[in-house]
């Protein structure tokens, strides 16, 4: 089993920057892709980023494209998303997610994944 548990939340004004980070435990998610995705009530949980297990490919959704960076630190079995010039529409629960199946590249849907975190709130205010 895998607990992942998201930190770094919180309230900032448009045009600020969080980091949110996502703490693995239970087992080494060091082979598992990892991805951050959101969610508004009443929305579908949205794909926000990937990044593969080695850190090497990152991939990321349209509207965060160019102000966000997921990052990975293997030996801590930590994912990292660092966020730019946050806008209002970003405001979300926050959620990690660990694929213990191995792809060719990581995916962008949500059911694939097999583990959650319990997310974390960023509210971004105008």
């Amino acid at each position: 089993q895998v607990q992942l548990v998201e930190s770094g939340g919180g309230l900032v004004q448009a045009g600020g920057s969080l980091r949110l980070s996502c703490a693995a435990s239970g087992r080494i998610v060091s082979s598992y892709a990892m991805g951050w995705f959101r969610q508004v009530p009443g929305k579908e949980r949205e794909f926000v980023a990937a990044i593969s297990w080695s850190g090497g490919s990152t991939y990321y959704a349209d509207p965060v494209k160019g102000r966000s960076s997921i990052s990975r630190d293997n030996t801590r079995n930590t994912v990292y998303l660092q966020m730019n010039s946050l806008k209002p529409e970003d405001t979300a629960v926050y959620y990690c997610a660990a694929d213990s199946t191995f792809r060719s590249r990581p995916t962008d849907l949500a059911r694939a994944y097999t583990y959650w975190g319990q997310g974390t709130q960023v509210t971004v205010s105008s």
